[in-house]
């Protein structure tokens, strides 16, 4: 096996267990609450108090650590994540696990930015779309195995014992990052210049894209449960396994997303954001049959990830020689556009329309599409050899 894909096999195992901390306590909150003696809706605020770290956190500890060795960071990340996980599953009281919950989401966003601009450095110009999506089909195999899996932990040895684990498995994945990852030297880099990467016009753009783009999902997913046993008539346990479905989709999404960025990383955007404003469109018409909300469903999660890979990659294009900050941002720009989209669902919803909420996110889709053109404008779509310009460069 290649060097190249023994380190990327390992940072795609740490984003895994990263990104299984991110979801795992939504599955956990009636144990939480009751332990701690709290709401179940006060208990919830542990994922936003995560969200909020990883939106405002990542980028501010990524420009304090800009100048240090990237393996060094990178085993220094993880064990700050660890630590997280550990205060987490010790917490003897509600502010205390908040607090465990925003120290481990502050490695979140740097630690990705550092993984995936890693990974960029050990391929090909020509695979840099696959590098990058190797290593977040970490965070959808998360989705679709880590965070299920704690929960049912959760559900039988206590809520503890998922966070006890992600510690274990944190160490044991700083070692592994020990063994495998290059030692390299520290950034060239100063942070004014990431931060004048940030500011530029087709990287605010592609951040805005993300954010905008990824909410339209979100819309729809965060209540894909009540619109499939309330509307479709699917009972609870089908709905499980269509999720499960939707998570596997992910996962082969995204990595042919990335294959597809290799070859064309705007038309890849442009058509994934193009397919899921008629998926999303579709979806209040579609579930109100069963097997075309099947169908629905699948789709959706073929398209959900599918974005990452080329928006990273057009983050990369325009970043030049100074990546980290800009990638870190747009990793917070998902959560955010997350967030967002939940929100927007959650009015829909409480305005009765529940099986609508497939509209509001198509339009956010199609401001997703409508953004990459600004991004990216026909006449200045920019040869892969970009990667690597000059950080002046305008």
């Amino acid at each position: 096996m290649r060097k190249s894909s023994v380190i990327l096999a390992a940072l795609c195992a740490s984003v895994f267990v990263i990104g299984t901390s991110e979801f795992l306590v939504a599955g956990l909150l009636p144990q939480v609450g009751a332990d701690l003696r709290v709401s179940v809706e006060a208990a919830g605020q542990a994922v936003t108090a995560y969200a909020l770290g990883v939106v405002i956190g990542g980028p501010i500890v990524t420009a304090l650590t800009i100048r240090l060795p990237r393996r060094a960071l990178a085993l220094g990340l993880m064990l700050l994540f660890a630590a997280g996980s550990a205060i987490s599953a010790l917490a003897p009281s509600y502010e205390v696990l908040l607090a465990g919950r925003v120290v481990s989401s502050l490695s979140h966003a740097a630690f990705l930015a550092l993984a995936l601009v890693t990974a960029t450095s050990v391929v090909p110009a020509e695979r840099v779309g696959t590098a990058v999506a190797t290593v977040v089909s970490g965070f959808t195999a998360a989705t679709l195995l880590g965070v299920p899996l704690g929960a049912l932990l959760g559900q039988g040895a206590g809520w503890r014992v998922p966070f006890a684990v992600l510690t274990g498995l944190a160490l044991a994945g700083t070692a592994l990052l020990a063994v495998v990852l290059p030692r390299q030297a520290a950034q060239a880099t100063r942070v004014r210049d990431e931060v004048r990467v940030v500011t530029r016009r087709p990287v605010l753009l592609a951040i805005v894209t993300t954010a905008v783009g990824f909410s339209g999902v979100a819309t729809v997913f965060t209540y894909v449960a009540p619109l499939l046993t309330q509307v479709t008539g699917f009972a609870a346990p089908a709905v499980s396994a269509l999720l499960l479905a939707y998570g596997a989709g992910s996962l082969v999404g995204n990595l042919a997303a990335g294959r597809l960025t290799d070859r064309a990383p705007t038309a890849t955007v442009r058509a994934v954001f193009a397919a899921l404003a008629g998926v999303l469109a579709l979806t209040p018409f579609a579930v109100t049959w069963k097997p075309s909300a099947v169908l629905a469903v699948l789709a959706l999660g073929l398209l959900a990830t599918a974005t990452i890979a080329p928006l990273q990659g057009l983050i990369l294009r325009y970043a030049g020689a100074a990546p980290t900050l800009a990638v870190a941002v747009n990793v917070g720009a998902f959560n955010l556009g997350a967030a967002a989209g939940s929100a927007i669902g959650g009015a829909v919803v409480a305005a009765g329309g529940l099986r609508w909420s497939g509209l509001a996110g198509a339009l956010l889709s199609l401001a997703g599409l409508a953004l990459s053109y600004l991004a990216v404008p026909r006449r200045a779509e920019a040869p892969a050899d970009t990667l690597t310009e000059p950080v002046s460069a305008a």
